[in-house]
């Protein structure tokens, strides 16, 4: 009875432990190159999803302050070389929907290395401390002046107007690869017309 099963078993076909190892190898290639895949994509979204939100809130920052110079009666530069500046106050009529009275909008360094942040600090206290921070990952280094805001006096016939330039970029590098630049050129709209 034992040597007819052994006999079955003997013929029966298996996979010798070489096959298994190789196997095994091939494998583990297999699900080692998967996995690496699957964490450079997880990394590319979030760099993906850092970058949209860091310039949503440019574009956040950008669209507030566009709002308070429109309704301003006067903007001034409070960097001590005036303009261009890194620190600008507004003054805000009480018909303006933001509030009134002098606001400062002012950009310094972030707490990632190398970068900026643009902070609306109200009232205008004159330095620029404290406040809300509406944008981040500023690169200083893009903007030709180094200066955030610049100042257009009036022409004749035509109203002053402050220039904003807001470079966003996450990894503030001289290669500009992968930065996204904000620019607008914003009427006073309430400001005295040049003669």
């Amino acid at each position: 009875m034992i040597a007819p099963l052994r006999g079955r078993l003997a013929e029966s076909d298996g996979y010798t432990l070489s096959e298994m190892i190789v196997v095994m190898a091939i494998l583990l290639v297999v699900v080692a190159a998967l996995a690496q895949l699957f964490v450079s994509a997880s990394k590319a979204q979030q760099d993906m999803s850092n970058r949209f939100q860091a310039q949503q809130n440019s574009r956040l920052a950008l669209d507030k302050l566009r709002r308070e110079i429109h309704c301003a009666s006067a903007v001034t530069s409070t960097d001590p070389g005036g303009w261009p500046s890194n620190a600008i106050k507004i003054t805000l009529g009480s018909y303006c929907p933001t509030g009134s009275g002098d606001v400062m909008w002012c950009a310094r360094a972030s707490s990632t290395a190398g970068a900026w942040a643009l902070f609306r600090i109200s009232p205008a206290s004159g330095t620029c401390t404290g406040g809300i921070k509406w944008a981040d990952y500023l690169s200083n280094l893009s903007v030709p002046s180094g200066k955030i805001f610049s100042h257009s006096p009036p022409a004749s016939g035509s109203l002053e107007t402050i220039g904003v330039d807001l470079p966003v970029d996450l990894t503030p590098l001289p290669d500009k690869k992968q930065q996204y630049d904000l620019k607008d050129d914003i009427v006073l709209r309430n400001a005295t017309r040049a003669p």
